[in-house]
């Protein structure tokens, strides 16, 4: 069948019904694949629009870019976006300082907290950066956010059972059950 100048080999109708009824493939993707699966099937631009809930403008456009680029035509187009907000550089010297002791920079805790390391970027490396972006960029450098162990594992305090003293029953022992 044609497409509008454009014939459709049976290899090429037979992916574009797979990928417009798929249930796996991305919703983007099945969307534009079944406008324009329905083009190929003789249906006209309106009617396409209507079924599918959309303006005529967006049925022709996917339908030309089909016909001009084939299935690639089905793929996102480049969009220009916001520049981004931290170059390298200082993305950089924040992984570092993370990576630093927070006393060696003058900072009177022991460990970082993701509020102290955002304080001190924000404050003393004039990086606007945000809680969840930290986090965003150390797990884009292989890295981990790591949580302090202070119930399991080795024990912050080295005497902690010395000074701990001795414990006390906050309940009664339950009598046995004669058998």
């Amino acid at each position: 069948m044609a497409l509008h100048g454009r014939s459709l080999p049976d290899e090429e109708r037979t992916i574009l019904a797979r990928v417009a009824h798929s249930r796996t493939a991305s919703t983007r993707d099945v969307a534009r694949a079944r406008r324009v699966w329905l083009a190929s099937q003789g249906q006209r631009v309106p009617t396409i629009a209507a079924a599918l809930h959309l303006r005529p403008q967006t049925v022709r456009r996917g339908r030309n870019r089909f016909r001009a680029h084939g299935f690639a035509g089905l793929a996102d187009e480049f969009r220009a976006g916001r520049p981004a907000a931290y170059t390298p550089a200082p993305v950089a010297e924040g992984s570092a300082t993370a990576l630093t002791h927070p006393q060696a920079l003058n900072w009177p805790f022991g460990r970082w907290t993701r509020d102290g390391l955002e304080a001190d970027l924000n404050a003393q490396q004039g990086l606007p950066i945000t809680r969840s972006r930290i986090d965003e960029r150390l797990l884009a450098e292989g890295r981990r956010w790591r949580q302090q162990e202070t119930w399991c594992g080795e024990r912050v305090d080295p005497a902690f059972a010395e000074n701990r003293g001795a414990g006390t029953r906050a309940t009664r022992r339950r009598p046995r059950a004669v058998s």
